[in-house]
């Protein structure tokens, strides 16, 4: 309970931080190019994260959860692998942990079009809009973002920001 109180807050409190829309391009496993821009009108949670990191291993299912219940609604998960992995070995792990959100592909570095990556797994959530609002540095849970959403959701059909 006070883990999700402190990264509500954190969350709250991080969203005036953010301003404009971002977009930038990132390959998948397959060679697909994946954009922001394609997934405005909804929810998107961008989670980068690596193959030896455990608190990534662990938070994958809620992500997977997550991703599944909203994909075809109001929000999705795109995973970004920030590591050096070969192809072969990053799609066996995507296999046997049954991730179902798009994995796409970027070189590990201190910084990306979202921020910096201080340590992972680090997740960013954009609004429907297409502009980040809040981060988050450690794992995060399914029920989390469906709170976080929810109360900014509310916000917005509030009139308030």
């Amino acid at each position: 309970m006070r883990l999700l109180t402190v990264f509500t807050i954190f969350l709250l409190t991080t969203a005036s931080v953010f301003a404009d829309p971002v977009d930038y391009s990132l390959p998948d496993l397959k060679g697909k190019m994946h954009s922001l821009a394609e997934y405005k009108g909804k929810w998107v949670i961008v989670n980068y994260w690596a193959t030896w990191c455990p608190p990534c291993q662990e938070e994958i299912p809620d992500l997977v959860d997550f991703h599944d219940r909203h994909k075809g609604k109001d929000a999705v998960v795109l995973g970004i692998n920030f590591e050096d992995i070969g192809d072969e070995q990053l799609q066996t792990f995507v296999d046997s942990f049954l991730i179902s959100y798009p994995v796409l592909r970027s070189s590990p570095a201190a910084t990306t079009p979202l921020g910096p990556i201080p340590g992972l797994p680090t997740t960013y959530i954009i609004d429907p809009d297409g502009s980040p609002v809040a981060r988050q540095v450690g794992p995060v849970t399914g029920k989390q973002l469906d709170d976080y959403i929810a109360g900014k959701t509310a916000k917005r059909k509030g009139g308030s920001s």
